[in-house]
């Protein structure tokens, strides 16, 4: 079928039948009607990129440039301004009295009023079918942000609005009862933060009014989609009839503006009005999906004599029965045999009972839709961008579908996914970067106090302590500015054999806001606040692997022969700061990746995961990158904290300037029950397994080779890794509310000079548990600067497997002694249960006899990484502020002799060395030595 998805939409609106496509986007600084246009005078804070430090209070009144530009955008339409002279305006502010002329007969005139920005509310649905149960969902969107926040909500007559039955989610931080609101969690924050709920909500029931939800005390600062989403659960509409929602707000700062009051309508019917087709779901994509059939979803019409579906394949020109048996009060049903690549519609004939008559329709494409149908190119010359966009809101409009990449290469700046659109890459197709992508968001805080960097005496990251844009670096801080965006939403996968390529135009550099507008792209994905997530190559079932003869990855067959043919993984290059940053995500599953085969450069992180949960990677090769492969976080970017817990991590092969594997260093909040088996660093100029907790979070059961994801099929490998093993704690302090103070203080004869925090908790690490590993040629060995791989030379950095909690200074160190006691009064932050089982060293060796002196310094606020800990004292492990530390069946060798020592305990309370092995002759020490140590067993 070769009609347009635009054509369809058309016909579509002939028939009545809406989508919900929904952003904050579709704000608008005016109101208005037929010939008025009313815009909404005060002042904001409103911060870009550029905007200088302390000059973000701005007037929410736009200029008469800014006004005709944002009209001719939004689709109203072109206009010149002029006076109530009749005096044509280009400059300046438009003021009431002035109105716009458009066409000879469209002519607005101009208001202007004190207020906030106008909201907007959306509601799921158009229409809900009278005297019959089921959840409606409604979002609010403030026109402008503010802090202590006020937002009334009024819900028409006849809608049962309760505490009990309505939740609400407040900028994303989660769904709770509206009972519950005032308990839910802030997030972890240091003790200065304003903020200790997250809001209140008062119930009046005002008769004829309606109900009126009071929301107070709300954060409307940070941006995140809907500032609101209420649903209300099991709630009916009595009769036939509109049914008006209405809602308005209140700022606070930088002054007290009260908004006008938006609508949204609901109608009430006695047909089925909510009849759904089922979008397409699975965890993981089939490359051959049966597309002949699709189910569908209603409330159950009362008292029906007969139901009947009824499908159209010419746009609703005519309509046949399908032949599937539905009972009146059935609520499901599917239908099948269709026709491939054909655009159906579908809808339901109730015949008696409280409901006859057709229900709304919806829509089914029964095949992948090639895009090039739709109007994009695909050529390699032509900006796609606009064309995909189109094609995927069309698409989602549909309720969802698969659009096909067939063979071509498609440039876009930046693409806006959909929920339950997916895109199906052939493996001809390339989807490349263009310069020009979308720029980052406007905040209401400036990010120019920290941007990037590791000082240990800047306290501006600090200066605001309500400030979450300065918590951490600017890649993390900013969303919009990438290659794939999507927010709030539900059920995409991306999938295929094909390549997505930056093409050169990602930026991986900390500094990328220096560069002009049109080169700020420093992300491939990004993603925030989404749920069920797929990116990756099609899974064949098999386990990835690495062949070090061939330096090339190739899957383990079921008799154990090595399948070189990765013909199935999707390939990704360039992917400038991050390929993946996920963000408050939920349900992602990334898998049969081949990074950097096409190009080495300008990749940075791989997939950085901050406060995500349900996360599943398996089969990723990444040849060369220059930071993390694969890291799990925390940050305060959403404006609050976020815990992390449940990751399925497996098959991950790659060299890296940084970390194969890392926790952190982000982690203001707690991340938990990590699974990962079957490593192999190919190089790591830090370290190939870190576990760091930097900013107050707790990190508990993280378990290397458990079998828990599935059989251990080989043991883990580490090569060319500075560090084989990092797992450490410090207290950076980078959360809402934390404060810091600078301090002198003498270490081990040395004068430090740094910033401490004195108010927020020092993190956690518990649990730790590795197995089967084999180490050697440890040094920092990546190809990521040169050759692949440079042997050790001795030039290269190196380090001993480290495990290392984090002590304040005592007291009496500090000059003016140390002025305060963290919260829960903790002084030392130990690691607790860390184990070795089965592991196997082999290090370079022929460190002097001088070095087992060694006392490397406590990590803190800007020195929190292998390198900032110096020389360590043994070349096996060394352990500091440990509780609980088991060796188990380790073997600990050599190329050199060493003049360390093979195990070092400092401050270790409960330690198990149990058949150690240590290479004779490699060491004149002793094999373990022990410093401010207690109950330690030797067997």
């Amino acid at each position: 079928m070769k009609l347009k998805l635009s054509g369809i939409l058309l016909v579509m609106l002939l028939l009545g039948v809406g989508g919900n496509y929904v952003q904050g986007g579709n704000l608008h600084p005016w109101q208005m009607t037929r010939d008025s246009l009313l815009l909404f005078e005060g002042m904001t804070c409103r911060y870009t990129v550029d905007t200088p430090e302390n000059e973000g209070v701005v007037s929410t009144l736009p200029s008469v440039s800014d006004l005709k530009e944002q009209l001719a955008r939004s689709g109203v339409g072109v206009f010149r301004l002029f006076t109530s002279k009749g005096k044509e305006k280009t400059d300046g502010m438009p003021v009431s009295g002035d109105y716009l002329q458009g066409s000879a007969k469209n002519r607005l005139s101009i208001g202007v009023r004190k207020g906030a920005l106008p909201p907007m509310i959306e509601l799921d649905r158009s229409a809900f079918t009278v005297k019959t149960a089921g959840n409606l969902i409604l979002d609010f969107y403030a026109g402008q942000r503010s802090p202590m926040t006020t937002v009334t909500i009024r819900i028409p007559e006849g809608i049962d609005v309760t505490l009990d039955n309505t939740t609400v989610n407040i900028i994303g931080r989660g769904e709770v009862l509206l009972r519950d609101l005032p308990k839910q969690s802030v997030g972890r924050t240091g003790t200065n933060y304003s903020y200790k709920k997250v809001g209140d909500v008062e119930i009046h029931k005002d008769g004829k009014k309606g109900t009126r939800l009071i929301f107070k005390q709300l954060d409307f600062r940070p941006s995140n989609g809907p500032d609101i989403r209420l649903c209300f659960r099991g709630v009916a509409v009595p009769t036939k009839g509109n049914y008006i929602f209405e809602a308005d707000y209140v700022t606070s700062e930088p002054e007290v503006l009260h908004s006008p009051v938006a609508t949204a309508t609901l109608e009430g019917l006695t047909t089925v009005a909510d009849f759904t087709r089922n979008a397409l779901h699975a965890f993981t994509y089939k490359k051959d999906w049966d597309l002949s059939f699709t189910s569908f979803h209603w409330t159950a019409p009362r008292n029906a004599e007969s139901v009947t579906l009824l499908q159209s394949a010419d746009m609703g020109k005519t309509w046949t029965p399908v032949k599937v048996e539905i009972l009146p009060d059935d609520d499901f049903t599917t239908a099948g045999r269709l026709q491939p690549d054909q655009l159906y519609a579908f809808k339901l004939l109730v015949k008696g009972g409280d409901n006859p008559g057709e229900s709304n329709v919806v829509w089914f494409y029964s095949g992948l839709r090639d895009i090039k149908t739709t109007g994009v190119k695909g050529d390699g010359i032509t900006d796609d961008t606009e064309a995909i966009n189109k094609a995927i809101r069309e698409m989602n409009k549909l309720g969802g579908g698969i659009l096909r990449f067939t063979a071509g290469t498609y440039n876009v700046r930046t693409v806006h996914l959909l929920s339950n659109v997916w895109f199906h890459l052939d493996a001809d197709a390339v989807i490349q970067g263009l310069p020009g992508g979308d720029a980052p968001e406007v905040t209401w805080f400036s990010d120019r106090a920290y941007r990037s960097g590791l000082s240990p005496t800047d306290p501006r990251p600090y200066a605001d302590p309500e400030n979450f844009l300065t918590k951490q670096d600017v890649g993390h801080t900013f969303f919009r500015n990438a290659m794939f965006f999507g927010e709030r939403i539900d059920n995409v996968k991306i999938v295929g054999t094909g390549r997505i390529t930056g093409n050169g135009n990602l930026v991986t550099s900390d500094k990328v806001m220096n560069n002009a507008p049109e080169k700020r792209c420093d992300k491939m994905f990004s993603l925030k606040l989404c749920t069920n997530v797929e990116i990756g190559g099609w899974d064949i079932g098999k386990d990835m692997w690495y062949d070090p003869q061939k330096d090339e990855p190739y899957y383990i067959e079921a008799d154990n022969r090595k399948n070189y043919d990765v013909s199935n993984m999707l390939h990704i290059d360039q992917g400038g700061h991050f390929v993946l940053l996920a963000t408050g995500t939920d349900g992602i599953h990334v898998h049969d990746t081949y990074f950097a085969k096409h190009h080495t450069r300008n990749a940075r992180d791989i997939y950085d995961f901050m406060a995500c949960n349900d996360v599943t990677v398996t089969n990723i090769y990444s040849r060369v990158s220059s930071d993390d492969i694969v890291k799990p976080g925390s940050d305060c970017s959403l404006g609050f904290t976020r815990p992390a817990r449940n990751y399925m991590v497996r098959n991950i092969v790659g060299d890296t300037n940084c970390n194969l594997f890392q926790i952190g260093s982000e982690t203001a909040d707690d991340i938990q029950d990590l699974y990962v088996d079957n490593i192999y660093v190919l190089g790591a100029n830090k370290a190939g397994f870190s576990i760091s907790t930097n900013d107050g979070g707790h990190i508990k059961n993280v378990y290397l080779n458990s079998g828990k994801t599935g059989p251990i099929h080989s043991r883990s490998v580490m090569q060319r890794t500075r560090a084989p093993f990092f797992i450490s704690i410090s207290n950076r302090g980078r959360v809402l509310g934390a404060n810091v103070s600078p301090f002198t203080f003498t270490e081990n004869g040395k004068v430090r000079k740094e910033l401490l925090v004195t108010n927020s908790n020092i993190g956690q690490v518990e649990n730790i548990v590795i197995r089967g590993v084999d180490i050697d040629e440890v040094y920092g060995g990546s190809s990521f600067r040169g050759d692949r791989w440079k042997a050790y030379d001795g030039s290269q950095a190196e380090a001993t497997p480290i495990v290392a909690g984090f002590k304040l200074p005592d007291t009496e160190v500090v000059e003016g002694g140390l002025t305060f006691r963290l919260p829960d009064g903790r002084h030392t932050g130990y690691i607790e249960n860390v184990q070795f089982h089965d592991v196997n060293l082999l290090v370079k060796g022929g460190h002097p006899a001088e070095n087992a002196e060694a006392c490397p310094p406590e990590i803190g606020v800007g020195r929190y990484n292998v390198g900032d800990l110096k020389i360590q004292p043994s070349f096996g492990f060394w352990a500091r502020h440990v509780k609980g530390f088991v060796l188990d069946n380790c073997k600990i060798d050599a190329e050199r002799k060493d003049g360390r020592y093979a195990v070092v305990l400092d401050d270790v309370i409960g330690a198990e060395i149990k058949e150690l092995q240590v290479k004779d002759g490699i060491t004149d020490k002793e094999n373990v030595k022990t410093f401010r140590s207690k109950d330690i067993v030797i067997k």
